[in-house]
């Protein structure tokens, strides 16, 4: 990665090339500027303006209702002293549990280790059984699985929100019909803090409703795998699972990477889920207060600009730093063919 980054830095072109440019180059470039001009300003404007602006307001004491017109108190690193000792941000691992609710770094990295998996290898399974040769129907159960993807996610939720209700949802309703105690049914988002583990299922059930996009990837990444990879392996003997292990998976390697590093950047900033089901309160104990859903209720609830935006910033380092060692491993087990690897 660093190596693509050093290549693409040099190929830019210098000042000297600009000086050189034909009148007739610089009219096209003239004109190109300006047809991108609208963009630009709102690149300005909506994304590197306040996103300097937020690294700003880290270092000083700064909330909604000061006014923009209020002079700005300079406070240094305080914003960062605040939070690695706060308790409900968990950022500092020793602060985890010392109030007696976990904190919201936690709790996503926590859901991320339940969630993470089923996010890449169901797709991956869905995947196998729709590129199957011997399965009939094929374009009929893509559609099938790709239109939930579609259905707007706030919708999906409440409605998935109705069929696992604890009383009137079809699901318990189902586990009573088979003979599952009443005592022994899941209480689903509305468990306890004892039972946080089924709040985690919930949500991931609601997220495997919308899979059908990773689906479709996962499909076009196996429609890829030359045929005569296959036809080798068989020749040499090879199984099924040998053949998905040596010959289908570092061809689709790729594919399972971009779905991973999406994964993992989705994980850091889960929110709408729990703002809808759980009212973004965190019940039960904190177990639903993810950090992202912190971020947003320390700036619009608190209006605590400050320090909703130094929980923004040590967000962003910590998926840059998670994301630079992702693609560090990737030289270890991502095949890309035509790649020359020492």
């Amino acid at each position: 990665m660093f190596e693509q980054l050093s290549n693409f830095r040099n190929s830019l072109p210098s000042l000297r090339s600009f000086r050189n440019l034909s009148p007739l180059a610089r009219r096209e470039l003239k004109n190109g500027t300006i047809f991108i001009s609208p963009w630009l300003i709102g690149f300005l404007a909506f994304t590197l303006i306040p996103l300097f602006a937020t690294l700003f307001f880290t270092f000083i004491d700064l909330s909604i209702t000061d006014g923009i017109l209020s002079t700005p108190k300079f406070v240094g690193f305080q914003n960062y002293e605040t939070m690695w000792n706060d308790d409900t941000a968990g950022v500092n691992p020793r602060t985890w549990f010392r109030g007696g609710t976990p904190g919201a770094l936690w709790v996503t990295m926590a859901f991320g280790l339940i969630a993470l998996p089923v996010g890449i290898f169901a797709p991956l399974g869905l995947a196998l059984l729709m590129n199957h040769r011997h399965l009939k129907g094929t374009m009929t159960f893509r559609s099938l699985f790709y239109m939930p993807y579609i259905v707007p996610f706030v919708a999906a939720v409440f409605l998935w929100g109705g069929m696992l209700n604890p009383q009137t949802g079809w699901i318990n309703r189902f586990l009573l019909w088979i003979g599952v105690a009443r005592d022994s049914v899941p209480l689903w988002a509305n468990s306890g803090a004892g039972e946080w583990p089924w709040i985690y299922a919930t949500y991931v059930l609601m997220g495997i409703w919308g899979i059908g996009n990773a689906m479709l990837i996962m499909i076009a990444g196996l429609q890829g795998v030359p045929t005569e990879l296959y036809d080798a392996a068989t020749v040499d003997g090879a199984n099924g699972w040998q053949t998905f292990w040596k010959v289908t998976f570092p061809m689709i390697s790729p594919v399972i990477f971009y779905n991973l590093t999406l994964s993992i950047v989705g994980l850091f900033q889960y929110f709408l889920v729990p703002l809808v089901v759980n009212n973004g309160t965190g019940r039960p104990g904190g177990f639903t207060m993810f950090y992202n859903l912190k971020i947003y209720k320390t700036f619009f609830t608190f209006q605590d600009m400050s320090y909703g935006a130094t929980l923004a910033w040590v967000l962003f380092a910590i998926i840059l730093a998670v994301t630079v060692l992702l693609f560090s491993t990737a030289k270890y087990w991502v095949y890309y063919a035509g790649d020359a690897r020492s």
